[in-house]
């Protein structure tokens, strides 16, 4: 099967004109712009070819919502809202459109990971072994699309 896992993000060839720039995202079916959050940009996620769909949680209600888009579509999202994308289809490509520069992002894997362990078991009454454990696939890096290859493996083994 198939997978692209391209994302362009390097700040010396993302697209930008003025204050807006282009992220260019490639999925196969049931992988994942993993939820995260832009502190200094909204974000247009509009929809070339396949299907995705874009999820956010209202920070103000928390109400989550889930939007399908096909080509031609897009989905708007605020400002520092947690978010993600899926793709429902191979070769989903989407193209984010920012109106910043250089949008910066905090991933949820980098939350999970760089939050001290003892932190995260003692705030949410958690395990810490058992913690430990179920974050050790994530080793200290960000995922930005997921399942990872290793973790589809594994799946497939079980």
């Amino acid at each position: 099967m198939p997978t692209i896992l391209l994302i362009d993000w390097d700040e010396k060839t993302l697209n930008t004109l003025g204050n807006v720039s282009l992220l260019d995202i490639y999925l196969s079916k049931g992988r994942v712009v993993e939820p995260h959050y832009h502190q200094n940009a909204s974000e247009l996620v509009y929809c070339i070819t396949g299907t995705a769909r874009v999820s956010l949680i209202n920070p103000f209600n928390n109400i989550i919502t889930n939007v399908t888009i096909a080509p031609g579509q897009v989905a708007n999202i605020p400002q520092g809202w947690w978010h993600w994308e899926v793709a429902l289809e191979n070769s989903t490509h989407l193209l984010a459109i920012f109106d910043a520069p250089y949008p910066e992002y905090i991933f949820g894997s980098d939350i999970l990971t760089k939050t001290p362990i003892e932190v995260l078991a003692h705030t949410y009454c958690l395990d810490p072994e058992l913690l430990k454990k179920t974050l050790k696939p994530l080793d200290n890096k960000t995922i930005v699309i997921g399942p990872t290859d290793e973790c589809v493996s594994e799946m497939h083994k079980r």
